[in-house]
């Protein structure tokens, strides 16, 4: 911070009321590609549908542990895990303890209402499932993590101050958007609520707009960071978000969570030092970080009325704003896109031949291997073994991998699809040799589908991520596939760890 004293500035100007021709009038909004203005501009996502538990199921890898994302609540948690939808569009998706929302109708109607928004400042809903006692929201996925885990536990590099400034105007507009929405509660903001997109743009989470099920709570961080009037009544308004803004602004310029009852004791015996980020020295002002300290302890009054409204927080915040040329990857020092250098991650020979799209070396690795992955696979052979219908399922099965074994892969995939039709076992196998079958008859969205199904049977197979990233760089989705195969490596490497 240098030598220089800090001084409590005055700035009550950012803190009027603004009528909305104010706001309109400000044009700055960097965005990803650097400076373009997209406050405005509506965020293109296919319309927000419902989904059937068992497409979820499927996009989940069964709801398999390894893609569990977070969990929250002590008794009965609700679990957030990441999919794909077809093995392409990644999403998150929050399943409910079974005890929430048990008005069906009403958790149909929140998701529903929450669904009509799309901006590029929200993580959006994309869609719902509400069968039987079943209750999940479905969102876009944000592969970046958590601001709380940028600010509180990064490991090799301190978020920047130009970062920071950012992440708070985004979250303003994000706020700005629902509100011009009519959705102007949010429950719970904090900083495990701000994401960050493939680009590292921070996005608020869609989670948060949802009401939360039956028990009426909209706080469940500790009561220390919770609004005043919200610990007196038990109600949120819209004052109440403002204050958990200014909780959220403490975390950014502190890189702590400090309460704000404390915060404030520091800010009134100017003791600054303790609330600026110490890897922040030397890239901040005094007059930066007083301003941000004033306008975090009006948010943080303990009069709602007395709090500054979300317009006004973004004319303040428009105006501090530093670097905007520079993309937000940039400043996270991150690929752009999520991308990845597939030399940076080690490949095992089946790994190594999917991203060549080696047909004929994936052919040899899956014959060598045969059916060893598919033991523990739950069937019914030894029970069924002599009736006639086993037979022929068991004669279908012989004749596909014969056909597999002399690279005749269209009569492959015949004889393996009436082995898959009868359903009488469940081999991930089967389904790994037919998808390379329909990969070596030019079928990739076939292939897709079957490496898909062999996930769906086995979650933890890096057989089946492997086959799906062929499949994906067959068709022309190079992204999607490299995802496919750094997720199949990392599963690989842990199961060798163990």
């Amino acid at each position: 911070m240098g030598a220089r004293p800090w001084r409590l500035m005055c700035c009550c100007c950012c803190f009027r009321e603004s009528d909305r021709t104010g706001v309109d009038d400000v044009k700055l909004r960097p965005d990803s590609a650097g400076g373009e203005e997209v406050a405005e501009e509506r965020y293109a996502l296919p319309p927000f549908q419902e989904f059937t538990f068992q497409e979820l199921r499927l996009a989940t890898a069964g709801f398999a542990a390894d893609n569990i994302i977070s969990e929250s609540g002590d008794k009965a948690p609700n679990v957030v895990y990441k999919g794909k939808i077809d093995a392409q569009r990644r999403i998150a998706v929050k399943r409910f303890h079974r005890n929430a929302w048990p008005d069906a109708r009403q958790f149909l109607e929140e998701a529903k209402s929450v669904g009509q928004l799309r901006n590029k400042r929200l993580v959006n809903l994309l869609g719902c499932c509400c069968e039987a006692d079943e209750r999940l929201l479905v969102a876009e996925y944000m592969p970046n993590d958590t601001l709380a885990k940028h600010l509180f536990h990064w490991e090799s590099q301190a978020m920047v101050w130009p970062m920071r400034l950012r992440v708070l105007l985004y979250l303003v507009d994000a706020l700005d958007y629902c509100i011009s929405m009519g959705r102007d509660l949010y429950h719970d903001l904090n900083a495990y609520r701000v994401v960050f997109d493939d680009d590292c743009n921070p996005r608020l989470s869609c989670f948060g707009l949802m009401k939360n099920s039956r028990d009426g709570k909209s706080y469940s961080t500790n009561l220390a960071f919770t609004p005043p009037e919200y610990m007196r009544t038990g109600r949120i308004t819209p004052e109440s978000v403002i204050y958990s803004f200014g909780t959220l602004l403490l975390d950014v310029l502190s890189g702590k969570h400090i309460p704000p009852s404390h915060a404030l004791d520091l800010i009134r015996d100017r003791n600054f030092s303790m609330l600026i980020d110490s890897c922040l020295e030397g890239q901040i002002s005094n007059e930066e970080g007083t301003e941000l300290l004033r306008l975090s302890s009006r948010c943080l009054h303990y009069e709602p009325r007395e709090r500054p409204n979300v317009r006004s927080l973004v004319l303040a915040l428009v105006s501090l704003q530093k670097d905007v040329e520079s993309p937000s990857y940039d400043l996270m020092d991150k690929p752009r896109g999520g991308a990845f250098n597939l030399q940076s991650i080690h490949l095992s020979p089946l790994a190594e031949a999917c991203s060549r799209k080696d047909l004929t070396a994936i052919h040899e690795i899956l014959e060598s291997a045969g059916y060893k992955d598919d033991e523990g696979t739950a069937n019914e052979l030894s029970f069924q073994m002599w009736t006639n219908q086993m037979q022929t399922t068991i004669d279908s099965k012989k004749k596909g991998d014969s056909a597999f074994r002399q690279k005749d892969f269209s009569m492959a995939i015949d004889s393996y699809s009436q082995f898959i039709d009868v359903g009488t076992m469940n081999s991930p196998t089967i389904f790994a040799r037919r998808c390379l079958s329909y990969l070596m008859n030019d079928k990739p969205q076939q292939a897709l589908n079957d490496a898909v199904q062999a996930l769906a049977i086995f979650p933890t197979w890096p057989t089946a991520f492997y086959l799906q990233a062929a499949a994906l760089f067959s068709l022309g989705k190079e992204k999607e596939a490299r995802e496919a195969l750094k997720d199949g490596s990392a599963i690989e490497t842990r199961s060798k760890g163990n």
